[in-house]
């Protein structure tokens, strides 16, 4: 069945900042029973930049991530407004958080990060033919950058040492691209 089986009775926003609305749904459900529904609007989509230069090494970004109160390890990514061009996004995210620009980019993944309660949607690129330059981190951000062979990163995502949804994804496929 691709026909939508909810019916949606009203909507109303109950917060909202400059990334995020978070709405209150009431519904009727797929069996016809009234409830209710919350959804986070992501106001950005998640753009994540795997870089590979020419002797198969890549870049992980490390930061503490307050939301989980944990350090992460994850590709270079961030927020791309709806409405401005994905590469363009995808360009800033790369320069700022490893100094790097690319001349080859390749998008490989369109992905929806939660479906349950967000619609957020996230989008994978490979960088390659790359040249190093100076990072321009947010002033927000405090980042370790660390080079590493591709298999490294991709022994991470098995050990369970990347957590992130949008790095295990892009990783995973890029190893299938990369011939891992």
């Amino acid at each position: 069945m691709t026909e939508n089986p909810w019916q949606t009775l009203k909507v109303s926003t109950v917060y909202e900042n400059p990334w995020i609305r978070m709405e209150h749904h009431d519904i009727v459900n797929p069996i016809g029973k009234e409830g209710i529904y919350g959804v986070v609007h992501f106001k950005n989509r998640a753009i994540g930049v795997i870089p590979i230069d020419k002797e198969g090494n890549t870049w992980l970004i490390g930061q503490y991530r307050y939301a989980l109160k944990e350090y992460s390890w994850e590709i270079p990514m961030g927020g791309g407004p709806n409405e401005l061009d994905l590469m363009e996004s995808a360009k800033r995210e790369l320069k700022e958080e490893t100094g790097l620009t690319a001349e080859k980019w390749t998008q490989i993944m369109k992905i929806h990060t939660s479906n349950s309660v967000t619609d957020e949607l996230g989008f994978v690129y490979m960088a390659e033919d790359l040249t190093q330059g100076e990072t321009e981190f947010e002033e927000t951000e405090v980042l370790q950058v660390k080079k590493l062979p591709f298999q490294e990163a991709l022994d991470m995502v098995m050990s369970g040492e990347i957590t992130d949804s949008l790095s295990i994804a892009g990783i995973l496929k890029a190893a299938r691209i990369l011939g891992f």
